[in-house]
């Protein structure tokens, strides 16, 4: 097996299960955790944004830690993460260890991305490199399109679903030891990365991104259990939709290279804040469900260009270069998804949706390219 397709192919299932199953998941059966634990809108908001600070501080630490002790070990490292956050998610007794157990688990995807980037640049041969990140990447999209049936086969048994996700979770730090390579570290880590224009514009684009997504990642179950009366199976179609239109990021490479970074950062930008119009305002189920899928794609899409945008940014430092790009998708979701919920408990539902579909396109006037000469980010 080539290292691409090796490489690859572990890559997707470790983002899948970190992203799909111990991040994203939680905004699919909230609901049914808000029934039993009783945590509310404004709390429900606390806690999703607790879960991306704790991914803020575990990229940073990735992205050093990937630099110093290598890929192979980090990667490991992030399926227990994501084990133990799970596992925690499954036994929550009360809303204080459910908000612990979610920071835990969603702490697994900021660990988990550098060193992918790392074992990528290291054992991959340059021309592929670019296709095999954003193949990877899209394993974000193959965790929740799974997330999807899992939700709809257990009739909205939440804990039993996380528990079942621990256990894949421990699964892949196996599958990780026994098949990335150890790409090996300098052995002290680079330092903060030049704040130089493309890496200034890549944080801004990024920022507003992030604390857009959180309308339909944080509050996606709780909208359409609002807007259209959805219970669990209504969510679980919804979340297969995000999943299943998320597959399409795949393509964020080749398109990248076809177009260009700046085109299809607008073009997905655009089809993203449709989406969560579409999903927000409760258009009805058809609406709904294609405006997962299109969100599903547009979000996935929009991380491999940001990823793709790092990378090339810091070409001597994949790890770092993938980690600036994530951390601040991460610190907009941190910010955005309190913010959602406090506007969606105090002027409603409508203006929520509106403000951070509006915000999405705001992203489009950072451009990944300097306008004056072409010059590439």
């Amino acid at each position: 097996m080539s290292p691409a397709l090796r490489i690859g192919a572990t890559g997707f299932a470790l983002i899948a299960v970190c992203y799909g199953f111990a991040r994203f998941a939680f905004g699919l059966f909230l609901p049914q955790i808000d029934d039993e634990l009783g945590i509310g809108t404004a709390v429900s908001g606390i806690i999703s944004g607790g879960s991306f600070a704790g991914y803020c501080v575990a990229i940073v630490a990735s992205s050093i830690l990937t630099e110093r002790f290598g890929a192979r070990a980090v990667a490991v490292g992030a399926a227990l993460v994501a084990a133990i956050g799970t596992a925690g998610i499954a036994l929550a007794p009360s809303p204080l260890i459910l908000a612990i157990a979610v920071v835990v688990a969603g702490s697994s995807t900021g660990l988990a991305s550098p060193p992918m980037a790392a074992a990528v640049a290291a054992a991959v041969s340059k021309g592929r490199q670019d296709l095999t990140n954003t193949v990877i990447n899209a394993g974000v999209s193959a965790g929740v399109a799974l997330s999807g049936p899992i939700a709809l086969a257990i009739m909205g048994q939440w804990r039993l679903a996380f528990g079942a996700f621990a256990a894949v979770a421990l699964v892949m730090a196996v599958a990780a030891a026994m098949s990335l390579p150890a790409a090996s570290g300098s052995g002290r880590p680079g330092g903060l990365p030049p704040l130089t224009g493309p890496v200034l514009r890549l944080v801004s684009a990024s920022f507003l991104m992030g604390a857009a997504s959180t309308a339909l990642w944080s509050f996606g179950g709780q909208l359409v259990a609002d807007q259209l009366d959805w219970g669990a199976t209504g969510t679980g179609l919804l979340w297969t939709c995000i999943g299943a239109g998320g597959l399409v990021g795949a393509l964020a490479g080749t398109l990248v290279g076809k177009f260009g970074l700046d085109h299809v950062h607008w073009a997905f930008l655009g089809l993203m804040a449709a989406s969560i119009l579409a999903v927000g305002l409760g258009l009805g189920p058809i609406p709904t469900l294609v405006g997962g899928a299109v969100f599903g794609a547009a979000y996935v899409m929009l991380t491999g260009v940001y990823l793709i945008w790092g990378t090339h940014a810091l070409p001597d430092r994949p790890a770092t270069g993938l980690m600036v790009g994530f951390l601040t998708i991460a610190v907009g979701q941190t910010v955005g998804a309190p913010i959602f919920g406090v506007l969606m408990a105090g002027p409603g539902v409508n203006v929520a949706v509106v403000s951070f579909a509006a915000a999405t396109l705001v992203a489009g006037a950072f451009r990944a390219r300097r306008a004056d000469d072409g010059a590439p980010a």
